[in-house]
């Protein structure tokens, strides 16, 4: 009996599918058969505006059964401005009047006589959801969006940080255990993806966002380089709509850790071609991981394309990187695969293996959180 466990793929070239959807109905902007840019727009919708309560009872100092005659004539769906009167108390015989203005723009949603509350929805927000890939569409997913396919370079990472970001490919160091600091950046990095090589510090983060950077991958970083960066503690369970200016991709784990020598390769000989990537990391149920792809623009007619791999078997001595707290991102090897189950600290039975760190250190890990790494 074997086990097989997931590894990132890096591929040079292969066909690679991305589905594009809405986040609630809208309208499809293509049809089967478009080519499309990575900006162009593929689907379109309006998000409901968010609602802001008031306490008008409470505002005007009225009984709340008073409040639907207090509102001058205006009922549910009116359209209102910010700073407009909204409602008027009629006072006493006339005097100590009190009026309320109202705080933003927007829809008149509800006006309850019982609670004194009225409700203010905002305006509309139009959302947009762009190809993302340089391809052509082969599938249409009515009132949703598309599917786009493409031959690219694929490149997986680890972890990453930052929603979808796009520009040419710049390597920056000249070795893929070379350290990614502030000094190796500069005004030519603008707009691009930049591709380092070892760690990256926060300082070299923070300079590649002044810069105007529109993303970094490389190899590793610290946990506290992270931390200094976004300025919080960030949870590894799903990431990707951090607002901190920049993308960041890792590729192979937290620490010291250099870009592995294929995909380091692979990315510089890529140098100065558009890419798309994405820093969107999810590491439970339904596994997302961050990416970057490149149109591939040199095929030629007839010529096959390879499938990314599939998951392979593990086996004593192989690379692992643990996926799962308390060892996130952690390398090692395989030193051992005990057939029989283990009961875990959570009082659970499962396969396990142990990984054996640089440091010599041996850890047991259920088998299902670590992932295959290029040796």
């Amino acid at each position: 009996m074997k086990a097989y466990a997931p590894g990132l793929k890096v591929v040079e070239r292969c066909r690679h599918r991305c589905r594009r959807l809405l986040p609630i109905p809208g309208e499809v902007l293509v049809r089967v058969g478009d080519r499309v840019e990575p900006r162009d727009p593929v689907a379109q919708t309006r998000l409901p505006g968010v609602i802001v309560p008031i306490n008008l009872a409470q505002r005007l100092g009225v009984p709340p059964a008073e409040i639907p005659h207090v509102m001058a004539g205006r009922p549910v769906g009116t359209v209102v401005r910010a700073g407009e009167r909204l409602a008027e108390s009629a006072g006493l015989f006339g005097w100590f009047r009190r009026s309320f203005e109202c705080p933003i723009e927007g829809t008149i949603e509800v006006v309850s006589g019982i609670t004194g509350q009225v409700m203010l929805r905002g305006p509309d927000r139009p959302v947009q959801v762009q190809a993302y890939l340089a391809g052509r569409v082969v599938e249409v997913v009515p009132r949703e969006g598309a599917v786009i396919e493409a031959e690219t370079t694929l490149v997986q990472g680890i972890f990453g940080i930052g929603g979808e970001a796009f520009g040419p490919l710049r390597p920056v160091c000249e070795t893929a255990d070379q350290r990614l600091t502030p000094d190796r950046l500069g005004p030519e990095c603008r707009g691009a993806i930049v591709v380092g090589g070892g760690r990256v510090t926060a300082e070299a983060l923070r300079a590649a966002r002044d810069l105007g950077v529109a993303a970094v991958i490389t190899g590793g970083i610290d946990d506290q380089d992270l931390r200094d960066f976004l300025g919080y503690d960030l949870g590894v369970a799903t990431t990707g709509a951090e607002k901190v200016g920049l993308t960041v991709i890792i590729t192979e784990g937290f620490g010291d850790v250099a870009l592995a020598q294929r995909t380091f390769q692979l990315l510089r000989s890529r140098a100065g071609e558009a890419g798309a990537c994405n820093g969107a990391t999810q590491i439970r149920a339904g596994v997302l991981r961050p990416e970057v792809v490149i149109p591939w623009t040199g095929s030629r007619p007839g010529e096959a394309s390879p499938e990314p791999p599939a998951a392979q078997p593990l086996s004593v001595g192989a690379s692992v990187r643990i996926v799962r707290d308390p060892w996130f991102g952690v390398l090692g090897t395989i030193a051992r695969l005990p057939a029989e189950p283990v009961v875990l600290a959570s009082g659970s039975r499962a396969r396990v293996l142990e990984v054996e760190t640089a440091a010599g250190e041996r850890l047991v890990v259920p088998r299902a959180n670590v992932e295959l790494i290029e040796a």
